[in-house]
């Protein structure tokens, strides 16, 4: 929106980075907490209201008392001030969908479309996160299926009417606001339902869940994933410490050798979709011709097995993943890359979901594939009763002896401190939040970067 004119401002309760960072170099100013006084006293044409704000809030009871100030949500303003007469590549999924956006973005700037994109994070091959690009082109964006506004209860990818639609994968998630999976897929058949007859539904072949959606006769459906029936077939994959590689074959004919710098069998399905998208959106009817090479340059985006610090013996990441299939697929993609290596995991229960006792069970086997587990604290534990809560506590004990629950993050620091000075043998150590796990992962990667300083001998080879 600022870069269309507009002058922007917002108030939020709690920023942090990247978000904080990047809204400060744009000069949008970010006014801390909320103040219905301030709010009349600015008198804005339109305030956006974000789906954390609901009915309590002292702008939100303003702007429904008064009426003097239009108000909508994210969704819509983006719908009607960018989408409105674009192109649009929804890239929707329960895990994946900003690396994947990311991806596909990158392609297509590459390809010289100047693409417009919104990426739900930061991404390291692309100026920012947020482009409008050239209103002919493509406009790549994340479609999250969480509810819009307090006032609109639709999901937000709902507002962004795609024309080539990905599907990575459907799964149980935000157990505040979706019942049950079913209530999940109800959500995601809603969205397949406005692709157009001319556009496109790339789905992954290997999620069962998204199969069940499939009975359409009114849009095109293109499989990818590792199985036969697909119409862009993953074969011969591999993956090492430089990264991951396999062949495409696109209905059956060799398209290209993908060579990526990120690791996992998720990141390479990702990638293939990301190309298959961008090869359509940019209009080749045989997407074989469609240059995929770029990809080999893509390093990833802010906070997704993000490097923190590198060193001979050390490793620290720092990781999005809040979903127990997202992290079971990051820690098998760092035991495929780094064998041999301890691999030690920390995590922040802060997700609606990831705090609630729903997934317990399946967090718990994922967990398992680490060497090492540190808990930390819940998130505003305060907000879920003791028989909904995630009990950290319980999984480290079943988890046995190499599982630590800590009372605080802090605690879980000082305890990883303590280890950097010690180390015996090669470690990955990697941090998973969907926030900012109290600032700790950066801090703990400087506390290791100080040691190497002071002692190469404790850190490297």
């Amino acid at each position: 929106m600022r870069a269309l004119g507009h002058e922007v401002m917002g108030a939020d309760q709690n920023t942090y980075p990247p978000m904080s960072d990047r809204l400060k170099e744009k000069g949008i100013e970010v006014l801390p907490g909320y103040d219905a006084a301030r709010l009349e006293a600015l008198d804005p044409d339109l305030v956006v209201v974000g789906n954390v704000n609901t009915r309590g809030n002292p702008e939100v009871e303003w702007l429904l008392e008064h009426r003097s100030i239009p108000f909508v949500s994210l969704p819509q303003v983006l719908s009607e001030e960018i989408l409105s007469g674009r192109r649009t590549v929804v890239v929707a999924g329960t895990h994946g969908k900003t690396t994947t956006t990311a991806l596909a973005a990158m392609l297509l700037d590459r390809a010289g479309f100047n693409p417009g994109y919104l990426i739900g994070g930061v991404p390291l091959d692309l100026p920012s996160g947020a482009h409008t690009g050239n209103s002919a082109a493509p406009f790549v964006i994340e479609g999250d299926e969480y509810d819009s506004a307090f006032f609109d209860k639709r999901s937000k990818f709902i507002h962004y009417c795609p024309h080539i639609l990905i599907l990575g994968n459907l799964e149980f998630d935000h157990a505040d606001i979706f019942r049950d999976l079913e209530d999940v897929k109800r959500a995601f058949s809603h969205l397949i339902k406005l692709v157009p007859a001319s556009g496109r539904i790339l789905v992954n072949s290997d999620d069962s869940t998204l199969e069940s959606l499939l009975d359409i006769d009114w849009a095109p459906i293109f499989r990818v994933g590792l199985g036969d029936r697909a119409d862009l077939q993953i074969v011969d994959y591999e993956a090492g410490e430089e990264g991951s590689s396999c062949s495409l074959y696109y209905h059956g004919r060799f398209w290209t050798r993908l060579e990526l710098q990120l690791g996992g069998l998720h990141n390479v399905r990702n990638a293939a979709m990301a190309g298959l998208a961008s090869a359509f959106a940019a209009g080749h009817a045989d997407p074989c011709s469609f240059d995929l090479s770029h990809l080999s340059q893509f390093t990833g985006v802010k906070r997704r097995q993000e490097i923190l610090f590198k060193g001979d013996r050390l490793l620290i990441l720092y990781d999005f993943g809040h979903h127990p299939t997202a992290l079971r697929a990051t820690l098998e993609s760092l035991r495929q890359r780094y064998p041999g290596r301890h691999l030690v995991m920390a995590f922040e229960a802060r997700s609606n979901t990831a705090c609630r006792k729903v997934h317990e069970s399946a967090f718990e086997l994922a967990f398992d594939l680490a060497d090492e587990v540190h808990l930390g604290e819940v998130f505003r534990p305060e907000r879920y009763g003791a028989g909904d809560r995630i009990d950290l506590e319980a999984m480290a004990r079943r988890l046995g002896e190499k599982a630590r629950a800590h009372a605080s993050n802090r605690n879980l620091q000082q305890c990883l401190e303590e280890q950097l000075g010690i180390l015996r043998e090669p470690t990955v150590i990697v941090f998973f939040s969907n926030g900012s796990f109290e600032g700790i992962p950066g801090e703990i990667a400087s506390r290791a970067r100080e040691q190497e300083r002071g002692d190469s001998s404790a850190l490297t080879v």
